[in-house]
This record gives C-alpha cells, sequence and structure tokens, in this order.
C-alpha cells in the first residue's frame, strides 16, 4: 500500500507547511476547548459537564474527520490534556480552577477516553485513498 493514506506514510513524506500550522491551530484549539469545558462543567454542573464533554468530543472527531489522521486527533488531545493538567494544580495560595468533587474528574476522564476513542476509530469505507468500495 503506498500514497498518503499508507500507515506511516507522514513519516516519508514531504513536510508541509499548511499541515504543521493545522497541527498548531489544533494544539490551540484543544487548549481553548479544555478552558472552555473547564469553566463550564464546574458552573453549571451537571448540565455544564454534558456540555463539556460534548464540546471536547467534537473538537476530537472533528479533527480526526477534517485530519483524515489519527496524528489529527493527537495534536488537539495534547493541548487539551496540557491545559487540564495545568489547571488542576493549584497554586501556592490554594487557588485552583477544578473544584473538589465528582465533576473534574468526569471532565477530565471523560475527555481522555473521548481522545482515544477518536484516534483510534476506523475510517469509514470508502473515505480512505486507494480501495473504493465493492459495486462501485
Amino acid at each position: 500500500m503506498t500514497g498518503p493514506s499508507a500507515p506511516g506514510s507522514f513519516l516519508a513524506g514531504p513536510v508541509k507547511p499548511a499541515r504543521i500550522a493545522a497541527y498548531a491551530g489544533l494544539l490551540v484549539l484543544g487548549a481553548l476547548v479544555a478552558v472552555a469545558g473547564s469553566l463550564v462543567q464546574g458552573a453549571w454542573f451537571p448540565g455544564g459537564l454534558a456540555v463539556a464533554l460534548l464540546g471536547t468530543g467534537g473538537l476530537f472527531a472533528g479533527a480526526r474527520r477534517a485530519t483524515g489522521t489519527q496524528l489529527g486527533v493527537v495534536w488537539p488531545a495534547v493541548g487539551w490534556l496540557l491545559t487540564i493538567v495545568l489547571l488542576s494544580i493549584g497554586r501556592p495560595e490554594g487557588d485552583a480552577l477544578f473544584p473538589a468533587g465528582i465533576g473534574p474528574l468526569v471532565f477530565m476522564l471523560g475527555g481522555t477516553v473521548m481522545a482515544v476513542m477518536c484516534a483510534t476509530m476506523q475510517r469509514p469505507p470508502g473515505t480512505g485513498g486507494g480501495a473504493r468500495p465493492l459495486g462501485r
């Protein structure tokens, strides 16, 4: 199997500035969704938690669909996870963005599960580069 749909072909191909910019944008978007989700899930529990998880899942699924690669999910997930970790660490004064309770834990674990699910999804038939569905 050769071409853009071959596993690992992004490592062997030429580096494209547009792809690098897209991945950098997804990294920043992941961080922004993490900040917004952390504020929403804490403000309107339990409805805010559902909205935050839907937004997080939408980001990861949209990144997968937009880039067409599993690597497209990795960059927003890295930005999301790093931001969540930084926001969950309290300051020396005792301030922290995440309150104690089950909501922040569900947001962190649920978002991580969504990132893994989106990164490991298979492509639907007919969306890849090489083969066509049978009968077409």
